[in-house]
């Protein structure tokens, strides 16, 4: 029976306490920080094979083999085979007809001393559901959050004795499932980007890839996830580590086709503007939270098939909890210094400009500077009159003017009211808002 909110203490003795289920522990760059939990809370010895820290570069790839990353999926899956046959090999015999197995493995980069590095982990698990049965996988990605190497093992140890905990006895549901994995480290002290699961315990339609990951934002222990056109779901190191990178946010309803040409529109700007061999990464950029905040958020099923959707239209899709630009740029700042751009229509910025900043200290101005570092831009991409028009009055925008061009709206005919009109003057002289000309004809489907 499911016993509610255990602590972390409780949680791992509830583990150890129970005789069918042994394994071994294999972790790399955090310490033994969650095996270390089940050696001290008492009974180890029917929960732990083996403890092992295989920390030493040369070591490591003598037991698990040299040419990949150490901190990242190809290692950990290294090290999840290795240990699992090896569990087996060792225990299959003399205890397998009454052990449930498993093998939990982690390797981790937790901050350096100068505090330069990005802190992350890989943490995975393979477990037998009923003694003798084949093993089933999870796999998480997880970004550190806490300001010393200290605290990020303890986290890493928690969020460890977590999944443990949650796969023997949190799976009554995914969001029961996920919630459990997450439980007094997430969002505050880490985030959970990536998570993948394989084998018959996962077959259900209900515990399908993409909306394991959607749920990781929808639950908020995620700022986003991102979903790939080629890689599919990918965590935000590898999605965004030293990339140019084109959003295009929005809550994107019904995607269109004006939607994929304003995209293609950008990524051609960023390519022309940034004179790279390297292909930019292009992503369409979908908010929980709806456009107006007196819509209501959309349901579970409503994002996956808007994800799908867009998908559609040839680039890949990072789903994201808040519709604020300067949450977005900020989420992507961590991982590349390289250029970012947004794409947006014009009643997007009608809506950067109208937001009420008042929690931030200093509210508009806080706002606007937290959104354009020297590598963030916008391209304004043209509506048609009667469209800006429509959000101009949806957003209580009614004192901005603009001049019409053969019923067209640019963003360098845009006049905000008041003092807004000379920061507005000074983003666009700066080239930090790039008015888009687009393609004959695109402007006047922009809605």
């Amino acid at each position: 029976m499911e016993v509610k909110e255990l602590d972390t203490h409780r949680k791992a003795l509830a583990i150890n306490l129970e005789a069918a289920i042994f394994g071994s522990f294999a972790e790399i760059g955090a310490g033994q920080e969650v095996a270390r939990w089940f050696l001290t809370v008492g009974g180890a010895s029917a929960t732990v094979a083996k403890s092992i820290s295989a920390y030493d570069k040369e070591v490591s790839d003598d037991i698990y083999g040299a040419g990949t990353r150490y901190v990242s999926e190809e290692r950990l899956c290294a090290m999840l085979d290795h240990e699992w046959k090896e569990l087996l090999t060792q225990l299959q015999h003399s205890r397998g007809d009454k052990t449930r197995f498993f093998s939990f493995v982690d390797t981790v980069a937790t901050r350096n001393f100068a505090g330069t590095n990005i802190a992350h982990g890989w943490m995975g698990l393979r477990f037998q559901d009923q003694p003798g049965g084949p093993g089933n996988d999870i796999i998480l990605h997880f970004n550190l959050l806490d300001p010393t190497s200290q605290l990020e093992q303890e986290a890493t140890g928690i969020l460890g004795v977590n999944l443990l905990y949650a796969i023997f006895h949190q799976r009554t549901n995914p969001g029961t499932f996920v919630k459990g994995i997450a439980e007094v480290v997430a969002p505050s002290r880490l985030e959970i980007d990536y998570i993948e699961l394989k084998g018959p315990v996962f077959e259900s339609a209900d515990w399908e890839r993409s909306a394991m990951n959607v749920r990781l934002v929808t639950h908020r222990f995620s700022q986003g996830v991102i979903c790939t056109r080629d890689k599919g779901h990918v965590p935000f190191i590898d999605g965004f580590h030293k990339k140019a990178v084109v959003l295009a946010p929005g809550f994107f309803e019904k995607p269109a086709p004006y939607h994929a040409e304003m995209m293609t529109t950008a990524l051609q700007h960023l390519r022309d503007e940034n004179h790279s061999s390297e292909e930019p990464l292009g992503l369409f950029c979908v908010t929980v939270p709806p456009l107006l905040p007196d819509e209501s958020n959309p349901e579970f099923a409503d994002l996956l098939s808007r994800v799908d959707a867009l998908h559609q239209l040839g680039q890949g899709v990072l789903l994201v909890h808040d519709r604020e630009l300067y949450k977005m740029s900020a989420i992507i700042q961590r991982f590349t210094s390289l250029p970012i751009r947004f794409v947006v229509g014009i009643s997007v910025l009608l809506r950067v400009f109208e937001d009420d900043y008042r929690h931030l200290n200093g509210s508009t101005l806080k706002a606007i500077a937290m959104l354009f570092p020297q590598n963030v831009r916008v391209y304004a991409y043209p509506m048609s009159t009667s469209a800006v028009q429509g959000w101009a009055n949806k957003l209580s925008a009614t004192e901005w003017q603009w001049q019409d061009a053969n019923g067209t709206v640019y963003a360098d005919s845009l006049k905000p009211p008041g003092a807004l009109r000379y920061l507005y003057e000074y983003l666009l002289a700066s080239n930090f808002i790039v008015p888009v000309k687009p393609s004959a004809g695109a402007a006047e489907s922009v809605a």
